[in-house]
């Protein structure tokens, strides 16, 4: 298969999330008849409801900053299935994607002829396994994997690490990991490995006797995240936070290139895996953590386009990420006229999380988002405030053409609910 051939084979393998089937007995079979590749790097483990992926991306650039050689596995992408599996930065190659697409398909079609598996590997499944064979190199020496959905079931879950960590653990995809939080956080904690320490940042009490028990029960070593740096950060004119932070290891003064007070948490968190990284011996100079966070780049995250008016790129989907890009709002964007793009999956709290956004914005646009699982706009503009002006797009590209026609030169338009929505502005935009 070419390129266009594989990623129309994965995407025909059903929808990422209506496919989905959460458990490891095709993963592991998978991995042992393709020679097990995750056995062939060491790994940090990530997971939580949000802040995971911002958190993988930080630890990656810190690694990098000391001179390792590093993988980068993250979900979803944004445009391209390619970002999803990145080495030394660089997404891998179109025709490298495919040559291992290729050779994942004939051994998961090879399974089911064999009557090892019933069904074919997901659409998760067989991108984590190409994930892992282009990982299973020497010039690989360490990978970050983000966990896709939960943990415990989560395909990554078979791999081997030095350390896990848990980013804060909120209600989500509670179709598939329970109503309660205390469940949701029983499914990221079966991340938590025998003997391996878990890097954990602040919970919800509930959440965190849930993790804490686990690690108990595996003698795995509880790190806990302090919630606050030791002295009074201090925000930047871009949004960006400067603070400091001393461990038993060092004293960081870290400058941010990532916006939101809420990634001061998520930088906290990284701090504590680099330091036990350190500890299990990596070469890993304290400077190295100053200079990744200092130039860690993360798409699609309070991702500021500049322009007149500026835009403002946002995930959002559930309401703890609402409530961070609300907080942002209040804070550095007080007083601009905002226009709110709005779009989202429709199994996701749309109601609480438009209690939360759309009060801020001067005008909001609802827009379908090209996706099966996307929410009827009409719908969601029927939640806007009483005598709240309110308009519906078709699609996202007209649904930022009306904004730029209404939003004046020194307002704002926010793209938020989704990160499908802000995939496509981005593709739009050629970003």
């Amino acid at each position: 298969m070419n390129y266009a051939e594989a990623t129309a084979y994965l995407y025909g393998l059903g929808h990422e999330m209506r496919a989905m089937k959460l458990g490891l007995e095709s993963m592991r079979a998978l991995a042992r008849t393709c020679g097990d590749p995750q056995r062939r790097f060491p790994a940090v483990h990530i997971a939580g409801t949000n802040g995971k992926g911002s958190t993988a991306a930080m630890t990656e650039a810190i690694l990098r900053a000391a001179g390792w050689q590093v993988g980068l596995y993250t979900s979803p992408h944004l445009v391209e299935v390619t970002e999803r599996i990145r080495v030394d930065g660089r997404g891998i190659a179109p025709a490298e994607f495919a040559r291992l697409a290729t050779e994942v398909r004939a051994r998961c079609e090879r399974l089911v002829s064999d009557g090892e598996l019933p069904a074919p590997p997901t659409f998760f499944e067989q991108v984590t396994m190409i994930a892992f064979l282009h990982f299973a190199t020497p010039e690989v020496e360490l990978v970050v994997l983000e966990v896709g959905l939960g943990g415990r079931l989560d395909a990554t879950n078979i791999c081997e690490p030095l350390v896990t960590a848990i980013t804060p653990v909120s209600v989500d995809h509670q179709q598939y990991l329970g109503e309660q939080l205390a469940a949701i956080a029983g499914e990221k904690a079966g991340i938590i490995k025998l003997g391996i320490p878990v890097v954990v940042a602040p919970q919800e009490n509930s959440a965190m006797e849930v993790i804490a028990a686990r690690s108990r029960n595996l003698d795995a070593p509880l790190v806990p995240v302090c919630a606050e740096p030791d002295e009074p950060s201090v925000a930047g004119a871009d949004g960006c936070y400067r603070f400091r932070r001393r461990t038993m290891r060092a004293e960081y003064d870290v400058s941010l290139n990532l916006r939101g007070r809420h990634q001061i948490g998520n930088a906290l968190t990284a701090i504590g895996i680099a330091d036990q990284l350190s500890a299990s011996g990596l070469a890993l100079p304290p400077a190295a953590v100053t200079a990744g966070l200092g130039r860690v780049d993360w798409p699609g995250r309070l991702e500021l386009v500049a322009g007149v008016p500026a835009l403002l790129l946002d995930g959002a989907h559930n309401p703890a990420g609402a409530r961070v890009l609300r907080d942002f709002l209040d804070e550095h964007c007080s007083g601009r006229p905002i226009t709110l793009i709005f779009g989202a999956m429709s199994d996701k709290a749309i109601v609480e999380i438009s209690t939360i956004l759309f009060p801020v914005a001067a005008t909001v646009i609802a827009t379908r988002i090209a996706n099966p699982r996307s929410a009827d706009p009409a719908e969601i503009a029927a939640l806007a405030g009483a005598g709240q002006p309110r308009l519906v797009a078709e699609d996202s590209t007209r649904a930022l053409a009306e904004a730029r026609r209404l939003t004046p030169p020194d307002g704002l338009i926010c793209a938020c609910g989704s990160l499908y929505l802000v995939g496509e502005l981005r593709r739009a935009l050629r970003l």
